[in-house]
């Protein structure tokens, strides 16, 4: 049964589901579905598919993840950087508006559901980590940045093709002359109008004495409020004559049971794309649902979200949708809103189903523009300098790969963009590991503790170099610590021991073992001792398991303190030699 309810967290919280939580449940589904109505058309459009297939995506999906998620906040469905590298994905293989379009961008829904499923079954989520802050902070602010300058041309009223900074705006500039005034006034009302509702009219109202909840509510409604007066705005003043472009007519029907594409060629085109799609997708989740999780004390399984989340983009693709995954403003919406289980996304996935079948038919008149805006309003939230600031003081390297992902997917593209900063970051961390920090250390004077030479006051004997290593040692940084050994026993004739400090060590790779062998060999040649101290149990495992033990005549010490007096004792006179007898080996 234990095993059963971690594939299956709804039977670790279902038989304990109170009255109380139905409650919080359906009014935090009542606020995120008119947050997601609006959004879900929105990014529908962004990724070029059919207005209602961004409803279609935040159905199935949200029952998906209420069986198999572990988070009790998180709200599944399109968002604004997996649309956008849905558009450059499936642009590449298919033309917009066409059904080979459509079937691409649910075949890739398919794909991402497959990967993910894939990586939970291998237990893969680690390669996630490969997408570190600064590059993931980069990415979602220059996808942010190019999604908002995207949308100007249907505040504007015009058509521009391109899925790049220059091209976007060349096109913009190349075809202002066709500005439709009707447009741009109904977008920028409606961009203005969202800002203030999102900024300022929660505070308004609870200034006025509205309850908290209400007040919430009410400006959450704002994109729902924006849709209702430009529909109206629209038939009122016959705007489509005059050149306003609206969604024209949405079926309202259930979502339909669709079938992704198994043609080979396709899966092999989108395999990429939908592997990018999935570790970025995840990386965002989880830190959205650990965020979330930490502030009621609760926990979540990164292994099982992977599950989850696939099973999320499965269900979208079976139900003609696109690649899904948890939502940043929307999950926080549904928390502040009070939901206490995933049965608060199944309540949500129910109203947004009805407003599919019943209300589709209104928005028939609904301005693009007014999408546009609310695409704006929301990612430009996403945007953030001052993450770009901090990571230049503190980190150079940091802040380059952050700068290489924003300038590439401005400049280039979305999955350009997010390879170059895994690359750039991967290129930068081996670097830095190939120059690990190498210090000379000294015992601090009435203590056990032992310190680097340059930065504090401490005992040294010129017979015994305590050296220390900040770095697993492994094949790009072995030769670095042979380097540093070498040079500084060259200019010491008293010495006769070198101890290598590595509470730092996790690990010491094949290269690395045959240099401390190298190591050994040569200070011993010279009259050298040769040994280790502060070794971590695992590493001392895996050296007894080669045949390095069968021929190393130092001893391995449990601290630097013992090795500092061991070897100061065994040589009282300055004659020291080295010790190849009585070898005992302790880990720390």
């Amino acid at each position: 049964m234990k095993r059963l309810s971690s594939l299956f967290p709804i039977l670790g919280w279902a038989p304990a589901y109170t009255k109380a939580d139905a409650q919080s449940d359906l009014v935090a589904a009542v606020i995120v579905t008119i947050m997601l109505v609006p959004q879900s058309l929105a990014y529908a459009m962004l990724a070029g598919l059919p207005p209602q297939v961004g409803l279609y995506a935040s159905i199935l999906p949200l029952i998906a993840y209420a069986i198999f998620g572990t988070s009790r906040a998180l709200a599944v469905g399109p968002v604004a950087v997996v649309s956008l590298m849905t558009a450059a994905a499936v642009g590449q293989v298919a033309a917009p508006g066409s059904a080979e379009y459509l079937t691409a961008a649910i075949t890739l829904a398919f794909l991402s559901g497959i990967v993910l499923v894939a990586m939970s079954v291998l237990r893969l989520g680690f390669l996630a980590n490969f997408l570190s802050h600064p590059v993931i902070s980069g990415f979602i602010t220059a996808s942010g940045l190019l999604i908002a300058i995207s949308q100007l041309q249907h505040i504007l009223g015009i058509r521009v093709e391109g899925d790049s900074l220059l091209r976007i705006l060349g096109g913009i500039y190349a075809k202002l002359d066709g500005l439709n005034p009707f447009t741009l006034a109904i977008g920028m009302t409606a961009t203005a109008f969202l800002f203030w509702t999102r900024k300022q009219l929660k505070p308004l109202l609870l200034a006025r004495g509205l309850p908290a909840r209400a007040a919430d509510l009410i400006a959450k409604s704002g994109p729902v409020a924006a849709i209702v007066l430009s529909i109206l705005a629209v038939v009122g003043f016959g705007l489509v004559d005059k050149g306003v472009r609206i969604v024209g007519d949405i079926p309202g029907h259930l979502p339909p049971f669709a079938v992704p594409s198994f043609d080979l060629g396709l899966w092999q085109e989108l395999l990429l794309p939908a592997v990018l799609i999935s570790l970025v997708g995840f990386v965002e989740s989880v830190s959205v649902a650990q965020t979330l999780a930490a502030k009621r004390r609760q926990r979540i399984v990164p292994n099982q979200e992977l599950t989850a989340l696939g099973a999320s983009n499965i269900a979208s693709a079976l139900s003609g949708g696109y690649p899904v995954t948890g939502g940043f403003a929307r999950s926080v919406v549904n928390f502040d809103a009070g939901a206490e289980t995933p049965l608060a996304g199944a309540f949500t996935a129910a109203g947004i189903l009805a407003a599919t079948v019943f209300l589709t038919p209104l928005f028939q008149f609904l301005p693009q523009a007014v999408l546009a805006a609310t695409i704006i309003v929301a990612v430009l939230s996403l945007v953030d300098i001052a993450a770009i600031r901090r990571t230049w003081a503190y980190s150079k390297a940091d802040f380059a790969a952050m700068a290489v992902t924003i300038l590439t997917v401005l400049l280039v593209g979305v999955e350009a963009g997010i390879t170059a900063g895994v690359s750039l970051s991967l290129a930068l961390f081996l670097w830095r590991t190939s120059r690990p920090h190498i210090a000379i250390v000294g015992q601090v004077p009435g203590t056990e503790h032992f310190r680097n030479i340059d930065r504090h006051d401490v005992i040294t004997d010129p017979r015994i170099l305590s050296i220390r290593v900040d770095e697993s040692l492994y094949f790009a940084n072995a030769r670095a610590l042979e380097d540093a050994i070498y040079d500084h026993i060259a200019d010491q004739p008293l010495l006769r021991n070198v101890v290598l400090m590595c509470p730092a060590v996790n690990a010491i790779d094949a290269s690395a073992l045959e240099s401390l062998e190298a190591i050994a060999h040569r200070l011993g040649s010279a009259g050298i001792g040769f040994h280790l101290s502060e070794v971590k149990g695992p590493v001392t495992d895996a050296l007894m398991r080669s045949d390095f033990m069968d021929h190393f005549k130092g001893r391995i010490f449990l601290s630097q303190y013992e090795a500092f007096t061991t070897l100061t004792a065994a040589a009282p006179n300055g004659t020291m030699t080295p010790t190849g007898s009585g070898m005992r080996v302790e880990t720390a």
